[in-house]
């Protein structure tokens, strides 16, 4: 039965080649982006979250999540101590700031 479908879809993909309704479509001759973090979310958030960050709204938890990695960087590339206590200081913030996002989104999102 999968076997069938494959076919059929493959033959549905090669036909719409040939009748060039897959040319000009946006993104054409790109590489697909990165979504390998969507694999440990489960489908429906995963396809929330890319149809939000299409149209320009991400939760506020993924600004805080790059500032985040920003800050990580920036403590890894820091060259005294004092550096790294500043750097720490501000993990520490973002961190706290980035689980408590995450827990309010999965209360807002459960029944």
């Amino acid at each position: 039965m999968a076997q069938s479908l494959d076919r059929l879809v493959e033959r549905q993909i090669q036909k719409a080649l040939a009748e060039g309704k897959l040319r000009g479509l946006e993104g054409e001759g790109l590489p697909l982006p990165d979504r390998s973090g969507e694999a440990y979310t489960d489908m429906a958030t995963a396809v929330a979250v890319r149809i939000m960050a299409e149209a320009g709204t991400l939760p506020e938890e993924f600004e805080i999540k790059k500032l985040l990695d920003a800050a990580k960087k920036n403590y890894r590339d820091a060259e005294n101590s004092e550096a790294k206590r500043v750097a720490m200081a501000l993990i520490a913030d973002l961190q706290q700031r980035y689980n408590i996002a995450v827990e309010a989104r999965r209360r807002f999102m459960s029944p």
